[in-house]
């Protein structure tokens, strides 16, 4: 059989396997198989299609009639990301390279085992934390030599200002788990200042003159390819890595978000830190907004930056309003970043039947979003009514107190 024959026959029993599926499908309801089309419009795929994506993208298949326009893509999952694997543990990232619209943050999400540490190192852009699982102890020092060493747990936060050297090492029972988040969209993890990469790149004799000893000293420095994130002995108590005598950063890096008073509505909770509650933290405020069941992020938009999104756990719908008729609806599951440029309106739905927790980052000192709800409330009545033709009774419903999260 000729390569020609061989390529037809398997077409052909493609194919088939297709009706068989689609036949199949058609037994245990129309729905099983979801179609890119709603009455009147679109029509049915018969393949080849990613199937699995297509169910985690309903508003992508099918979008609802209201958008419109070439909005760019404002979605990307940390599970699409290279994942880079070491002996202490993982790390993978979203940088422009994979969102492109995010200019001005990106993400790195990392997993150290029991003792696994991240290299000593540093780097241009300031280093903002939200810790997912389990506990690990950070250590850092400023510019004037002040110490820093603390342990962190699930929704603790740390930021480490630009050029600000640090560590993180995964603690006992398991390690540790979280996600970085960087002032600046191009930021790449592998271009970081690495310790044993100084060391290397300098001559014995340049190190011996640094710090008063021999050059012999430095014949054993591990080479950079066997650090970045390595096993190690998980450390002792945490007072057992003070330093005697030296003295404490004068704002701690480290904050306790979960531990915050929240913001809380009928159908769920807001906990917002800035420099308010966090002042070091200059370059990166944060959310953290639950969801639960059938509730919605209230239609909104940030004055002040662009903001950039980390999905914790349930399963969300975003629509995103750019103006100019132009509107896009997008879907995100745990472990999903979302996007959202300067000013845009947008709205984010639990689609699910468990609560939807996720982070709102901005890369900016303080907070801040415009209610839609609440802009209408306080502006006259007549003038919006002249606007919008709604009656009494709808203008009355308007909320003049801002309400974060909404019931369905």
């Amino acid at each position: 059989m000729d390569d020609i024959s061989r390529r037809a026959l398997l077409a052909a029993t493609a194919a088939g396997g297709a009706v068989a599926v689609a036949n199949a499908a058609g037994a245990q309801g129309a729905d099983t198989i979801p179609q890119p089309q709603r009455p009147g419009h679109g029509g049915t795929d018969p393949g080849p299609r990613n199937l699995a994506r297509d169910r985690q993208n309903p508003d992508l298949l099918v979008p609802p009639a209201t958008d419109h326009g070439t909005l760019p893509n404002l979605r990307f999952s940390f599970s699409d990301s290279h994942l880079r694997q070491e002996s202490g543990g993982w790390t993978r990232q979203v940088t422009t390279r994979e969102l492109g619209i995010s200019k001005n943050i990106a993400g790195v999400n990392m997993r150290l085992n029991a003792g696994g540490v991240r290299e000593l190192h540093w780097h241009k852009a300031a280093e903002w934390a939200y810790m997912l699982y389990g506990t690990a102890r950070i250590t850092a020092i400023d510019s004037q030599g002040n110490n820093f060493v603390d342990d962190v747990g699930v929704g603790d936060l740390w930021y480490f200002p630009s050029g600000v050297p640090h560590s993180i090492q995964g603690l006992n029972p398991d390690g540790c788990e979280f996600l970085l988040v960087f002032d600046d969209g191009d930021f790449d993890e592998d271009n970081t200042f690495l310790l044993s990469d100084w060391f290397k790149h300098t001559p014995n004799d340049v190190l011996a003159k640094n710090f008063g000893v021999s050059g012999s000293a430095f014949g054993h420095v591990p080479d950079p390819g066997e650090l970045y994130i390595f096993s190690n002995a998980a450390p002792g108590a945490l007072a057992s890595d003070k330093i005697a005598g030296a003295k404490p950063v004068p704002q701690s890096f480290s904050h306790r978000m979960m531990a915050q008073e929240p913001i809380k509505t009928k159908s769920g909770t807001v906990r917002i830190t800035d420099t308010r509650l966090f002042p070091v933290s200059r370059t990166i405020s944060a959310a953290l907004v639950e969801v639960q069941p059938g509730g919605m992020r209230e239609m909104h938009w940030h004055p002040n930056a662009d903001e950039w999104q980390y999905y914790i756990e349930g399963q969300a719908r975003m629509g995103v309003f750019a103006a100019s008729g132009q509107a896009r609806t997008f879907d995100f599951s745990a472990g999903d970043v979302g996007y959202v440029p300067f000013a845009m309106g947008h709205y984010v739905e639990n689609t699910g039947t468990t609560p939807l927790r996720f982070l709102e980052v901005f890369n900016s000192s303080y907070y801040a979003d415009v209610s839609l709800s609440q802009w209408l409330a306080l502006t006259p009545p007549e003038l919006v009514q002249a606007h919008l033709k709604f009656d009494q009774q709808t203008l009355a419903a308007f909320r003049k107190e801002k309400v974060p999260v909404v019931p369905g």
